[in-house]
């Protein structure tokens, strides 16, 4: 039987893929400058942004006797701020972050691309004592933990230079999420303080995010484990195996499940109901077979655990058969371009092949795009609760309400065709043509109106 779930978050990042996502992510599995671990936290309180380094310098002044409240050393304080200092290339990565955007299928390119792949079955061969035992005492699956590290850092080749301490210090003095990032940074400076790693040691992305894996120093301090038993947590060192064990330690005290995967591919038939992919409904795999949902191979998927079904590509795409492990993952980054990349590129270094159903030939909503479609959603009375340019379940339920309206499969895909559909007016809108009780329409011919030049492939 299918139940609406309370495991279901109201995440806004769910099918954006920005460029703190993706554009660093080499097609041959080069380096990456930046973490792959969303930023956005919500309900954070922000500081004023000081327009110069003077202002910065005034919001150090209060942020020490902050800290120092907080209980950490005056004298640790002075020394770790010798190095520190206002970067506005920094803000500048901050505010151009959500700017472009590519496609769960543009991303998928190139972080699962056959170099990473082919260096990422390397690295497993090479650690492979290590990462089973990482397996057998975490209970996580040696190619996930694989797969977030050829991902946040390339299996170790480039873990980022940026001084962690000056680019936490800026974006906590400048950005809009500024609460969240002087956090990070009074952690920062509580490994600093507890002997765990020294200034020079603390190199990382642009958004303070270390080592390996890209831990940021909150969750360093919680979650940071001394595999290797040398004494220290070490995500920074050329030795990986702390860095590693520290991310199965993350997902396991967030709920994986060994032996469940995070998703499988999917066929659906032909009269699928779409008003069923939905993350909140959930159905064990034996009941979506009952409505013809199967494997890439045609057999029922078995019985892991309840399951949703999710569209990252529309009805053209992809469908996929995610379990709760799909959303532990969503723990590390809430991107589903990134829990699928993940999952994939962890499927993929097991031998399995790409993803059979290809992605539709779209393109990206740009930023304006959309913000322009969140605002006429909401402006037509579908309430995307809160005009961000963030695409997560409240923008994807909006798109699939106002889909349903209008007898448009209701996917929930916010494709360039919807946001023409959308902004039509009055006699410009042709309703519909139902094709049949699968509620799969395409839009009446209309070759004079404006959007349809932006229609490529929309039924």
């Amino acid at each position: 039987m299918a139940r609406i779930t309370g495991r279901f978050r109201a995440r806004r990042g769910g099918l954006v893929v920005a460029a703190v996502l993706c554009a660093g992510i080499a097609q041959a599995a080069g380096p990456v400058d930046h973490s792959l671990r969303p930023l956005a936290r919500p309900g954070m309180v922000m500081h004023p942004a000081p327009a110069s380094a003077s202002a910065f310098d005034a919001w150090a002044t209060d942020f020490r006797r902050r800290a120092e409240a907080l209980g950490i050393d005056r004298a640790l304080i002075d020394r770790a701020f010798l190095g520190v200092s206002f970067d506005p290339a920094i803000l500048k990565r901050d505010e151009n972050q959500f700017q472009f955007t590519k496609t769960v299928g543009q991303f998928l390119k190139t972080a699962v691309s056959e170099a990473r792949i082919r260096n990422g079955r390397a690295a497993m061969r090479k650690y492979a004592a290590d990462l089973a035992a990482i397996e057998a005492r975490y209970g996580v699956e040696k190619q996930i933990v694989a797969a977030i590290w050829g991902l946040e850092s390339a299996y170790g080749a480039w873990r980022g230079s940026t001084d962690v301490l000056s680019a936490l210090a800026t974006l906590a003095a400048t950005s809009r999420r500024g609460a969240f990032f002087e956090t990070q940074l009074i952690a920062a400076l509580t490994i600093l303080q507890r002997g765990e790693a020294r200034a020079t040691d603390l190199r990382g992305s642009w958004a303070g995010a270390m080592g390996h894996t890209q831990f940021m120093p909150t969750s360093y301090l919680q979650y940071a484990e001394d595999f290797d038993g040398d004494g220290r947590r070490d995500i920074w060192s050329d030795d990986p195996r702390d860095a590693l064990a520290s991310t199965a330690a993350y997902l396991a005290a967030h709920g994986w499940t060994h032996g469940q995967p995070w998703g499988v591919e999917v066929r659906l038939p032909e009269d699928f109901d779409y008003l069923l992919a939905d993350r909140r409904i959930e159905k064990m795999p034996s009941d979506w077979a009952a409505l013809g949902v199967r494997g890439i191979d045609g057999q029922p998927v078995p019985d892991h655990a309840p399951a949703s079904i999710l569209l990252p590509g529309g009805h053209r795409g992809p469908a996929f058969m995610i379990f709760p492990n799909f959303a532990v993952l969503e723990r590390y980054n809430t991107a589903d371009a990134y829990v699928i990349g993940v999952g994939h590129l962890g499927d993929r270094l097991m031998g399995a092949g790409p993803v059979g159903h290809p992605w539709p030939d779209d393109r990206a909503l740009t930023y304006d795009e959309r913000i322009e479609l969140q605002r006429r959603l909401t402006e037509r009375g579908f309430d995307t609760q809160g005009i961000d340019a963030r695409i997560g379940p409240l923008t994807i339920n909006a798109v699939r309400a106002f889909q349903n309206a209008q007898e448009l499969i209701p996917d929930g895909y916010p494709s360039p065709a919807l946001l023409a559909v959308c902004a039509a007016r009055g006699a410009e809108f042709r309703p519909a043509r139902m094709q049949g009780k699968n509620r799969k329409l395409s839009l009446a011919p209309a070759p004079t109106l404006p959007y349809r030049s932006a229609s490529r492939g929309f039924r």
